[in-house]
């Protein structure tokens, strides 16, 4: 799968004061005067700097996405070396969420009381906890990693991505083609409970005419922080095994693993040999393919769908460089790892805004402002053009805000994720029939 043409992604140098600035600071015996507008941040009257912030989980006993605040930070190193974004110096704050509504509620908080311009390419489940507080500071909310439904339905709310709706309506389509009975694990949550729909859209959607295995998954709930899956996994494989070419997909996030640990170790009972495997990005991914076997693991032959191109996909280079240089031995930050490729997109989001406002001074209503009034952003290849006017929103009751429809289909081939269709799948009409009945 190739990326689509990339766009020059040069910082540009820090712009420095107008001659007619110079002019008035050296007429007012270098004094600052109200009229002048020489503005205060850096050197020689640079740009005012811009100040964001990145939130994620980290060291919780369920999902953690330390590379998204990593990743935040390299990207404010790469960017300031060059002298900023459009002479702004770019200030990352960062903030650990601890994977809970009250600590969602703290860093959005956080956010308010430090007046950052945006919320960027951040992770949190508790929408409802945070998305308050920025609604009411008026910050807008780029990029997030869509796990949260707030995402795609609030006014601050810019995202890149479809989120977990469009992973699993697409995971449905990818295994509506391929698999007979389909078994779905997923968390025993609020935001687990809207998997099953979501996917079994997605499965109708995938389904050849004609075909008369039944269109809905088993719905099995599976507690979010468990060490061990041995009773979901017999639950899903047996009734995935009721029929030919059965598939088991879960999306636990960072506990994908575990139970599919559990899943390994069941007994050989013969009944199901023949079920495949299954998950999304973010669950699954290539690091976790290679530290559970390779092409040898329980992983060699799983379909996985996600949102972006594979992890060596050439669109992914300059971010890669940017890891290399500026990341230092920062081992949390993995290029594969779909929390990291989320940070980067909204951070390029980020950059090519701010880029387009050209101010001074770059404040979280004027920034909304531009991205409410069509600013149009290119990822080169790794998404489709990203633009946020209201005509550009998926309108569905559910999933209102969604501008990335766009999906991709995955397998693990010989230990590695490769493309199984090239391209992209839009899946903007399974989600609007979901959003409909959700």
């Amino acid at each position: 799968m190739t990326g689509r043409q990339q766009r020059s992604s040069s910082p540009r140098p820090f712009r420095r004061i107008s001659a007619v600035r110079v002019l008035c600071t050296v007429a007012a015996g270098a004094s600052l005067v109200g009229g002048c507008g020489v503005l205060p941040g850096g050197p020689g009257g640079s740009r005012e700097p811009v100040t964001v912030m990145t939130w994620a989980p980290e060291g919780t006993a369920a999902t953690n996405m330390p590379g998204m605040p990593a990743m935040a930070k390299a990207f404010a190193r790469w960017v300031n070396a060059a002298g900023g974004i459009d002479g702004h110096e770019l200030r990352v704050l960062t903030c650990n969420e601890r994977n809970t509504s009250s600590g969602a509620a703290d860093c959005a908080r956080l956010a308010a009381d430090k007046n950052v311009t945006a919320v960027v390419g951040s992770y949190s489940q508790h929408g409802n906890a945070f998305m308050a507080p920025l609604e009411a500071a008026g910050i807008p909310y780029l990029g997030g990693y869509g796990v949260a439904e707030r995402e795609f339905s609030s006014f601050v709310s810019y995202p890149v991505n479809g989120g977990q709706a469009a992973l699993l309506a697409g995971n449905g389509m990818q295994l509506g083609g391929q698999c007979g009975p389909v078994s779905i694990v997923r968390p025993d949550t609020i935001t687990g409970d809207a998997m099953p729909e979501l996917l079994n859209s997605g499965l109708s959607k995938g389904k050849d005419d004609g075909d008369d295995t039944p269109g809905k998954a088993t719905d099995i709930r599976a507690a979010e922080d468990a060490t061990d899956y041995t009773a979901p996994a017999e639950r899903a494989r047996e009734n995935a095994a009721t029929a030919q070419d059965g598939c088991v997909t879960a999306v636990l996030g960072d506990r994908t693993e575990t139970f599919f640990d559990s899943y390994r170790r069941l007994p050989d009972t013969g009944s199901g040999e023949d079920v495949r495997i299954s998950s999304v990005l973010g669950s699954v991914g290539q690091p976790l393919v290679d530290r559970t076997g390779g092409s040898k693991g329980v992983f060699e032959g799983a379909y996985v769908t996600g949102w972006y191109p594979q992890a060596k996909d050439p669109a992914w280079r300059p971010m890669r460089e940017v890891i290399q240089k500026h990341a230092f031995d920062d081992t949390s930050i993995d290029p594969a790892d779909p929390g990291v490729q989320t940070t980067w997109i909204a951070y390029t989001a980020l950059k090519s805004v701010i880029e387009s406002i050209d101010r001074d001074t770059v404040s979280s209503g004027t920034f909304a402002h531009a991205l409410d009034k069509g600013a149009k952003v290119e990822t080169g290849g790794l998404t489709p053009t990203l633009r946020w006017r209201y005509e550009d929103m998926l309108g569905s009751p559910g999933y209102p805000r969604i501008v990335n429809s766009e999906v991709t289909f995955q397998v693990v081939r010989d230990g590695e994720l490769v493309a199984l269709k090239d391209g992209f799948v839009d899946v903007r009409g399974t989600l609007s029939e979901a959003g409909r009945s959700a």
